[in-house]
C-alpha cells in the first residue's frame, strides 16, 4: 500500500494530488515548480532562480520521505523554453550529482506560468 508524504518544507499541492507517494522502496514525487513553501508564491524569476527553488523543494520532499536527492534514479524535466536548457543543466547538475536517468522536454505551458517543473523517482 502506498504511503502519502507531506511536508511543510515543500509547496502544498495546488490540485487533487499528493506531494509524493512511497511504494515499496521507491519515492515518487509530483512535479515541483518554483513555489517558495514559505510564501506560497513563485518569487523566483530567472530559469536559474526557479531551478534552484525546484531542486530545494525536491530535496526537502525526498528527505521527508526518508530518502535524499543522491538516491534519485529517474527525473522528468519540463522546460517552458528549450533555450534555457544549458542554464537549467548548470543548476540541475549541482543538485543531481549522482546523474539519474532523465527525460527533458519542452512544454508549451506550465502551472503558474513557471519556466521549469521537475519530478523525481528515488530509492529509499
Amino acid at each position: 500500500m502506498a504511503e502519502t508524504i507531506y511536508t511543510k518544507n515543500a509547496p502544498d499541492a495546488i490540485g487533487p494530488y499528493s506531494q509524493a507517494k512511497v511504494v515499496g522502496n521507491l519515492v515518487f514525487t509530483s512535479g515541483q515548480i518554483a513555489i517558495d513553501p514559505a510564501t506560497g508564491n513563485v518569487d523566483a524569476v530567472t530559469i536559474e532562480e526557479q531551478t534552484h527553488q525546484v531542486c530545494k523543494n525536491l530535496k526537502n520532499l525526498l528527505e521527508a520521505a526518508g530518502s535524499d536527492i543522491s538516491k534519485a534514479v529517474k527525473t522528468v524535466c519540463f522546460l517552458k523554453n528549450m533555450s534555457d536548457f544549458a542554464a537549467f543543466n548548470g543548476i540541475y547538475g549541482e543538485y543531481f550529482t549522482s546523474k539519474p536517468a532523465r527525460s527533458c522536454v519542452a512544454a508549451k505551458e506550465l502551472p503558474k506560468d513557471v519556466l521549469v517543473e521537475v519530478e523525481v523517482i528515488a530509492e529509499l
